[in-house]
């Protein structure tokens, strides 16, 4: 082979050289791109399911308080209409009869409200946590595609 050849030969190696160290820096950058979109995309994704979340509980609080002023509301004019009612009684026993059907009547109510409320919070807990739980769940599926 003459000096030339060997030269040519050379070159051609060092331009396939090149051309794979260009193609395997392009492809590099192209899936580090891709990576910070792709967690960007997921930390934007986060931050709507935290939004989400608290605008539920926001709602929640909303509803919770309006049923708390309801109910309170209703005890007070129950309870102006159960004092009228003990105060035109004629006798002790009448009133002692008046008073103990009203004590079981908001002891009733009080516990069927409870419960509502209770029934309402529980709710309210399992929506507030549904968008951060579907975002573990993503997380979760993002960490085994990374380590498959």
């Amino acid at each position: 082979m003459t000096a030339k050849t060997q030269a040519k030969a050379a070159t051609a190696q060092m331009e396939t050289f090149a051309a794979d160290a260009q193609k395997t820096m392009n492809e590099t950058v192209e899936k580090m791109t891709k990576g910070f979109e792709d967690a960007s995309t997921f930390g934007q994704e986060n931050l709507d399911a935290m939004m989400k979340s608290g605008e539920i509980a926001a709602k929640t609080a909303e509803t919770l308080g309006n049923e708390v002023s309801s109910y309170t509301k209703k005890s007070f004019e129950e309870g102006v209409a159960a004092a009228k009612d003990m105060a035109s009684a004629k006798t002790m026993t009448e009133l002692f009869e008046k008073q103990s059907a009203f004590a079981q009547t908001m002891f009733d109510g009080w516990m069927k409200q409870t419960t509502k409320m209770n029934e309402m919070m529980v709710s309210s807990a399992k929506d507030m946590a549904a968008p951060l739980g579907d975002r573990m769940n993503a997380a979760t599926s993002a960490m085994k595609s990374m380590t498959a």
